[in-house]
C-alpha cells in the first residue's frame, strides 16, 4: 500500500518565526518642539525706550558735569543767577589750589589705604561668613543669622561714643586704624554673600568635595571662591565706594594733619566767605579716583553680576 505526499503550501505563514520575532512597533513621530512665540527674535527698542534711556543718562551725568563747570570758573561767576552752563577757563587754576590748600595728595593715599583695607576685609570675612552661613550645618545658625541682620537696624550714630572711647583708650586717635577696624566687616555684606551663595552653590558640589575627604578650608578655597567671585567683585566695588566717600566717623576720629579726602573737603570750606569754585575744584579732585575704577573695571564688573545671574 502506498501512500501518497501530502501537497505543502508555500504561502502559509511562518508560525514559528513569528512567535519568536518581537511585534513590531510603530515608528516613532518626530514631532517639532514648539517653541513661545517671540522666542529666538531679536527685540528692539522703540523710540520711547531710547528717549527714555537717554533722560535717564542725561540726569546722571549732570551733577558730575555741573561740578566740572563751578570748579571751571570763580567764585562770583558761579553765585549769579542764571548760573554759568559752560566750563569757564580756571579749570586747572582751581584744581592746582585745591590739591594745595587741602593737602590732597595725603588724602588720596590716605583714602586708599582705608578704602582698599576695609573692602578687602568686607570681601573676605563677608564671603566666608556668608559660605557658613549658606552652606554649614551648625547648632544655633539662625539665631546668630538674625543677630547679624538685627545688627543692621542698629543707628551707627549711637556707638559713636563708646567707640571713641575705645579708640581713645588704644591710642588710635588721629591714626588710620581708628578708622579701618571698627569697619573691617559689615552685616550687608554677610547678608548678600549668603543669600548670593545659597543660590548660586549647589549642595550637591559641597557633599562631593565632603566626600573626597576636602575640609572647609579646602571647600572654601578651592568651590566657594571661584563661584563666588562675581558677588565678591560686586561687594568690592560697593564698599570702596562707600569708605571713599565716608564722613562723619573719619571726621569724628581724625583731624586736617592725617585727613582723607572727604575730611579734607571741610578745610576747603572754612572761613567767612566760602569759595564755592574751590569747594567743587576739591569734590572733582575727590572724585577722580572713582570715575577711574569704574571706567577700567566697569566692564569686569557688569559681566561678573551677569555671569552670577545666569548661574544663579
Amino acid at each position: 500500500m502506498t501512500t501518497g505526499s501530502l501537497p505543502v503550501r508555500t504561502d502559509a505563514p511562518d508560525r514559528t518565526a513569528s512567535r519568536n520575532t518581537p511585534p513590531r512597533q510603530p515608528a516613532a513621530r518626530v514631532g517639532r518642539r514648539r517653541l513661545a512665540p517671540g522666542a529666538g527674535r531679536q527685540h528692539h527698542a522703540g523710540p520711547l525706550a531710547y528717549v527714555l534711556l537717554g533722560i535717564m543718562a542725561l540726569l546722571s551725568i549732570f551733577p558730575l558735569y555741573w561740578t566740572m563747570v563751578a570748579a571751571s570758573t570763580d567764585n562770583t561767576r558761579v553765585s549769579q543767577t542764571p548760573p554759568p552752563f559752560l566750563p569757564g577757563p580756571n579749570l586747572f587754576s582751581n584744581l592746582a589750589r585745591a590739591w594745595d590748600e587741602a593737602a590732597m595728595g595725603k588724602a588720596m593715599l590716605n583714602s586708599l589705604i582705608v578704602a582698599g583695607v576695609i573692602a578687602l576685609s568686607t570681601v573676605m570675612f563677608a564671603t566666608l561668613a556668608g559660605f557658613a552661613f549658606a552652606k554649614l550645618r551648625f547648632s544655633g545658625r539662625n539665631v546668630l543669622l538674625m543677630l547679624v541682620v538685627g545688627t543692621m537696624m542698629v543707628p551707627p550714630q549711637l556707638g559713636v561714643v563708646p567707640l571713641f572711647m575705645m579708640m581713645s583708650e588704644l591710642g588710635w586717635t588721629q591714626e588710620l586704624p581708628a578708622v579701618i577696624f571698627p569697619t573691617l566687616v559689615s552685616a550687608v555684606g554677610v547678608f548678600f554673600m549668603r543669600q548670593y551663595l545659597s543660590e548660586a552653590l549647589p549642595d550637591e558640589l559641597v557633599e562631593a568635595a565632603r566626600v573626597d575627604g576636602a575640609h572647609s578650608l579646602r571647600i572654601f578655597w578651592s568651590i566657594v571662591l571661584p563661584v563666588a567671585r562675581p558677588a565678591m567683585a560686586v561687594l568690592f566695588m560697593i564698599t570702596f565706594v562707600h569708605a571713599w566717600n565716608d564722613f562723619f566717623w573719619p571726621f569724628v576720629v581724625l583731624d586736617m594733619t592725617n585727613p582723607t579726602v572727604p575730611v579734607a573737603l571741610t578745610g576747603l570750606s572754612a572761613g567767612y566767605v566760602r569759595d564755592q569754585s574751590l569747594i567743587m575744584a576739591g569734590a572733582l579732585l575727590g572724585t577722580l579716583p572713582l570715575l577711574a575704577m569704574f571706567i577700567v573695571f566697569g566692564r569686569q564688573i557688569v559681566s561678573g553680576i551677569m555671569a552670577g545671574a545666569v548661574k544663579g
